[in-house]
């Protein structure tokens, strides 16, 4: 009977998660390129990939590996790179709430593309909502170890100019966005976000927008909070 609730689960969270299966390849590939290329064998990428799974830290740590280390400078570049999951594992909070063991695995695995998931599908009603969760998770930690196993295999045979290849990380996002906003009680706080983003950018510039953004719409969610709850 539970084998039967995880295959649901699976077959269920699959079709939301193909988005990122074609985002998640095409940079897990380049990011194993881009390892083959500094002279590090696959089980190098695939092994960074399966423990750290940082996503963007993870091509900025491959220019951490090949220059003078710095513990220091590579502690608060990883902070800073990676300092929006904070704000997503404050909201997850309550989703998570109550998920036992799998919930450990649920916060190793939350990267930018499965909260976009998770915060805005609904599982079904015959779906348990944590297999469902879990499923999305796995497939999406799944995509990224595969990709890069992939382009670690791949990347001595690979000989095209790889540059750019990492902007597929922002098509995913668009398309995980207009997902999102295409359901229409997403789309105020949609377009709020988009607003805020653009405030940021003015007020702090290209480099330094992403952390005052995230600040900026966690204030802005409190305070839409508070007001639509009166």
């Amino acid at each position: 009977m539970r084998k039967k609730e995880l295959l649901l689960a699976f077959k269920t969270a699959f079709p939301h998660t193909i988005p990122v299966l074609t985002g998640f390849l095409i940079l897990g590939i380049a990011y194993g390129v881009l390892m083959n290329s500094k002279g590090y064998p696959v089980i190098y990428s695939v092994l960074m990939s399966a423990i750290a799974f940082c996503g963007s830290m993870q091509f900025v740590a491959i220019t951490l590996l090949t220059t003078v280390f710095n513990p220091v400078e590579a502690f608060l570049l990883s902070i800073m790179v990676n300092a929006r999951h904070l704000f997503y594992g404050i909201s997850m909070l309550e989703k998570y709430k109550g998920f036992g063991k799998v919930k450990n695995f649920l916060i190793y695995t939350l990267c930018d593309e499965t909260f976009s998931l998770v915060s805005s599908v609904q599982p079904p009603t015959d779906c348990d909502k944590k297999d469902f969760y879990f499923a999305i998770s796995l497939l999406d930690y799944s995509y990224w170890i595969i990709g890069t196993l992939l382009g670690g295999i791949l990347g001595s045979f690979i000989t095209f100019n790889t540059t750019g290849l990492d902007f597929v990380l922002t098509a995913l996002f668009v398309v995980l966005f207009i997902e999102q906003i295409r359901t229409k009680e997403n789309r105020t706080v949609g377009f709020l976000g988009i607003g805020l983003g653009i405030l940021s950018l003015v007020l702090f510039g290209s480099s330094n927008m992403v952390i005052p953004t995230m600040i900026f719409v966690l204030l802005a969610l409190l305070v839409w909070r508070k007001v639509t709850c009166h």
